[in-house]
């Protein structure tokens, strides 16, 4: 029995990466597939197989379709009403010229807070040349600088769907997970700035020429409007996981901070922030922003459906169960998530599908690795979120998109921005452990 339910999960997480990265074809399929091919080398009936794909697809939905939603519609809003650029343009005002680097990697950990980072990255590139351009300093030092900020955070905070999903999945606490993830995210940022600014030396690469980027200033909001939407739901949601606020119930004040600070209010609330911020005219643009929001969370919740199935067909066969009577796996704790998830992601290139897939790996043998108390399931989540890191390459969407805007060669890129990751994963790792020992 333990053969049949080893060679299935190997089998299908071999037809993942094999589909993602081989054929390219789209994430929801792979794991469709990968759930079906696995469900029938477990040995169970078709009619189950679907049944069991058909409740996980619908589990992970409903716990976290609304929040994915919102999430890329705040993070869409801040990229179209100019948020992002003035936050860009203060962090910039404070660090100075000479410290070009330092300010894009500021900027790239801030603005990537509720926006992707291949997203992110694309709304900055304007900005980075030119700051290239200003500074004289290499287009590769200051991409790769922009972008592991921009990454950091994608990989390690909710509501980014990778790791919000691994937080559904393995039912971690929201508020938790995304304050720690904050913190753990910082010491990996600051790490791929300071290699993209000594590798980068090393190897320079030539500088674009900028374009002209210049925005009309009455377009565009005030910093404590670009700010706010950003800073407002963490803090809610924060307040209300260290709190515990649903257990105090003895006045208004505290039933109140309870409400706002459920993720999916506290994010509403970053929308409305930024709505107010539109000036004359834009109201249109509003109603435009709004439908790309759900077109593009569309996209991203067939993704995070298709692991919750895979999930609950490994759920099913009791995976958990014959895997924990292994006494070498059981023993790793909180680094087999890592592990698992950092061999996934290097292998297949998507950060969201390498998590989504972990969690579904690990949810189960949580209490064979002693990981199944809250704090457990926060560094579970934690250690993939750092495992997603590592290592982005050629097979990441995020690789080219920094190429491909940045004008750099592949073999600079891999020099540079690649071993950052890696260095960037084994850093949040580090700090997952060091929390360990203060909350384990």
């Amino acid at each position: 029995m333990i053969l049949y339910h080893s060679l299935g999960l190997v089998a299908g997480i071999v037809l993942i990466i094999i589909l993602t990265a081989r054929y390219r074809i789209h994430a929801f399929f792979a794991l469709l597939l990968a759930s079906m091919l696995t469900g029938l080398i477990f040995g169970l009936p078709v009619t189950d197989i679907l049944s069991t794909i058909k409740t996980g697809f619908g589990q992970i939905i409903g716990s976290l379709g609304l929040l994915i939603i919102l999430g890329t519609t705040l993070g869409l809003m801040l990229e179209h009403t100019g948020s992002t650029s003035v936050l860009a343009a203060y962090v910039l005002r404070k660090t100075g010229t000479g410290r070009s680097p330092l300010a894009l990697n500021i900027i790239g950990y801030v603005v990537g807070m509720p926006i992707f980072c291949d997203s992110g990255f694309i709304v900055l590139s304007g900005l980075n040349k030119a700051m290239a351009v200003r500074s004289g300093i290499s287009m590769l030092t200051m991409a790769s600088s922009l972008a592991t900020g921009l990454y950091a955070v994608h990989c390690m905070m909710p509501p980014h769907p990778g790791i919000m999903a691994a937080t559904g999945i393995i039912q971690a606490d929201v508020g938790k997970v995304m304050l720690y993830g904050l913190l753990i995210a910082l010491p990996a940022s600051a790490c791929g700035y300071a290699w993209s600014l000594y590798a980068g030396r090393k190897l320079p690469a030539p500088i674009v020429e900028a374009p002209d980027i210049t925005i009309p200033s009455g377009r565009l909001p005030s910093v404590t409007m670009a700010i706010l939407p950003i800073a407002v739901p963490i803090l809610l949601i924060a307040l209300r996981s260290f709190l515990a606020l649903e257990k105090k119930t003895s006045s208004l004040a505290i039933q109140t901070l309870n409400i706002l600070g459920i993720p999916e209010v506290a994010i509403t609330i970053g929308i409305i922030l930024t709505l107010l911020s539109l000036r004359n005219g834009q109201a249109s643009n509003a109603r435009k922003i709004l439908v790309e929001g759900a077109e593009k969370a569309a996209g991203i919740l067939v993704i995070i459906g298709g692991g919750g199935a895979f999930g609950a067909i490994l759920a099913k066969a009791e995976l958990g169960r014959h895997i924990a009577e292994n006494p070498a796996i059981t023993g790793m704790g909180i680094l087999l998530p890592f592990l698992i998830t950092a061999i996934i992601k290097t292998a297949q290139g998507s950060s969201t599908v390498a998590i989504i897939t972990a969690a579904s790996l690990i949810h189960p043998l949580l209490p064979a690795l002693g990981l199944h108390t809250p704090e457990g399931n926060i560094l579970s989540v934690l250690a993939m979120g750092a495992g997603s890191m590592m290592v982005s390459h050629t097979n990441d969407a995020y690789f080219w998109v920094i190429s491909r805007f940045s004008g750099l060669e592949i073999k600079d890129m891999l020099r540079v921005y690649t071993t950052a990751t890696l260095i960037m994963g084994i850093t949040a790792m580090a700090g997952v452990y060091l929390l360990s020992l203060l909350i384990g």
